[in-house]
């Protein structure tokens, strides 16, 4: 099994590959747009994690599950492309990084900064916008929101901006309130 940092150094260079080719023929908000699909669809799908993450399905099996699945979605030919030759060389297991790694290297040429938001239930198109207009003034930039819902959290969020982390949940205020109070008996 490869390393973390490994995988990660893999899905740089695969996704500055795929960045360059977007670029030159102008498909980069294409090419993201596709990606984010996939990188939805697969976290939403057991059988679509399974596939990506098997080491026991072949390059042929994998690669023509993957061709069925991108040809429903409707991607663009160089996602496709893409997604195809990762899955002829066996690294659909870096598919998730890759992604990630394409995307914040489209933020980081637009001058844009990624905040991750966690929230104990999903936002409103609303309350992400005011939490978008609320970062941006306090990061003096433009900021991108990436949202996911964990209901453990209880209520509240987490909103993380590069090595920043603002923890506004229930269960972290529970968890303190809890040390609090062994301290004190």
């Amino acid at each position: 099994m490869a390393s973390n940092a490994a995988v990660s150094q893999l899905a740089d260079r695969y996704a500055a590959a795929l960045f360059d080719l977007a670029d030159e023929q102008k498909l980069l908000d294409t090419v993201a747009d596709d990606l984010r699909s996939l990188q939805q669809s697969t976290s939403e799908s057991d059988d679509l994690q399974r596939l990506v993450g098997s080491p026991v399905l072949s390059r042929e099996a994998q690669g023509a599950a993957m061709d069925a699945v991108l040809k429903a979605m409707d991607v663009n030919v160089l996602t496709k492309n893409f997604v195809g030759l990762i899955a002829r060389n066996r690294r659909l297991f870096a598919l998730s990084d890759m992604v990630t790694a394409y995307l914040a290297q489209l933020a980081r040429q637009r001058g844009e900064v990624t905040a991750e938001v966690t929230a104990a239930r999903a936002l409103s198109d609303a309350q992400i916008n005011e939490l978008t207009d609320s970062l941006q003034n306090t990061l003096g930039g433009k900021v991108t929101v990436e949202h996911q819902v964990d209901p453990d959290l209880i209520g509240g969020m987490i909103v993380k901006v590069g090595s920043r982390m603002v923890d506004t949940t229930l269960r972290t205020q529970l968890s303190k309130l809890r040390i609090a109070m062994k301290g004190a008996s």
